[in-house]
C-alpha cells in the first residue's frame, strides 16, 4: 500500500536495501528506494527516501518534496495509490514506470531518475565522510 507518512517510505527503502542484500550478498552496496506521500490536511506532498547499505555503513537521503494537485490528492485519500491517481487524472497508463508524477507535473523538466539523483548522493555522505559519523547511530536500522 501507499506509504503515507515520512517514516513509512524510509522503512520501505531500508527493507528494500535489506532484500537486495539477501538476493546479492556478495555486492559491495545495496540500495533501496521508496516513494511516499504525506497528507498535510489541505495539501499532500510527495517524496522518496533512498537507503544505501554496506556491511559496515548505512546512509539515507530524501528527495525534494513536491505537492500534488488537489484532484490527485483526493484520489489518493480515497485509497488509490499515487501511480493510479496520476494515470486517472492525466489520462495515462503506467506513468510510474515512465517519468512518474514529477515528470507529469513538470512537463518532463524533471523525471523520476533526476528527482532521485541528489538523494542518492546525500545517502552516500556517510560513506564519503565515515570519520564524521558514529556508524552505530546513523539511524538505518529497521
Amino acid at each position: 500500500s501507499q506509504p503515507a507518512t515520512n517514516a513509512e517510505p524510509l522503512q520501505g527503502a531500508f527493507n528494500r536495501a535489506v532484500n537486495a542484500e539477501e538476493k546479492m550478498p556478495q555486492a559491495d552496496y545495496w540500495v533501496g528506494v521508496e516513494g511516499g506521500i504525506a497528507d498535510l490536511g489541505g495539501e499532500m506532498e510527495a517524496f522518496a527516501w533512498i537507503v544505501v547499505r554496506s556491511k559496515q555503513q548505512c546512509g539515507k537521503g530524501r528527495t525534494g518534496t513536491f505537492f500534488l494537485p488537489p484532484a490527485v490528492a483526493e484520489l489518493v485519500r480515497q485509497g488509490k495509490e499515487l501511480r493510479e491517481a496520476d494515470d486517472i487524472v492525466f489520462g495515462r497508463s503506467n506513468s510510474k514506470q515512465e517519468t512518474g508524477a514529477i515528470g507529469l507535473l513538470t512537463g518532463d523538466v524533471i523525471d523520476r531518475a533526476q528527482l532521485y539523483e541528489p538523494a542518492v548522493v546525500m545517502a552516500l555522505i556517510t560513506f564519503k565522510n565515515p570519520r564524521l559519523y558514529d556508524l552505530k547511530t546513523t539511524g538505518c536500522s529497521g
